[in-house]
């Protein structure tokens, strides 16, 4: 009985990749909301976009590319503007329910990249970038609607850590 069980155990184990191939491959686009700490004491929110490349490896758990824009201005003066915007390219785990309703969670590591400028003069840095985070998509076709992500945003730009939010909303499309 106890070799029927090990070997029933086994086999559930070796299928579980199976499960997942008829979604192997997630791929999300959408836009973006960013409030960013800048060196100003309030912090800047920025607009953008938000895509992401998923490989589950089973129903439950996948690895995740993502990579984000986010573009804004800033009064200085009246009439001077500062131009700001980051890039992030992050990658890690995402563990997620099956189902119509998939809440999501992921740990997400990488490089970022800011630039700040004014009168044309242009600062900018590139340096470590994490994200932690989550977010509910609904739907379980081939298209699927990510009713939000909501990420905790951490960079080291110009040797300081800069505590931000991103909020994401889109469309996921599964193959």
């Amino acid at each position: 009985m106890r070799k029927l069980s090990f070997v029933a155990a086994l086999l559930a184990a070796l299928a579980l990749p199976a499960v997942a191939q008829d979604h192997r491959v997630e791929v999300f686009t959408g836009y973006s909301f960013a409030r960013l700490e800048t060196p100003s004491p309030d912090p800047s929110n920025l607009h953008g976009w938000n895509a992401a490349v998923q490989f589950n490896a089973t129903n439950w758990v996948g690895m995740v590319a993502d990579f984000s824009g986010h573009y804004g201005q800033r009064q200085l003066l009246p009439g001077i503007d500062r131009n700001i915007n980051t890039h992030s390219a992050m990658f890690g785990p995402r563990v997620q329910l099956p189902g119509h309703f998939r809440p999501f969670a992921h740990a997400l590591f990488g490089v970022a990249r800011g630039s700040a400028g004014v009168f044309g003069s242009t600062q900018s840095d590139t340096a470590f970038g994490m994200a932690a985070g989550g977010g509910l998509d609904v739907g379980s076709g081939r298209i699927s609607y990510r009713v939000i992500q909501a990420d905790y945003l951490m960079n080291r730009f110009f040797d300081r850590n800069n505590n931000n939010f991103r909020l994401s909303t889109g469309l996921v499309f599964r193959f």
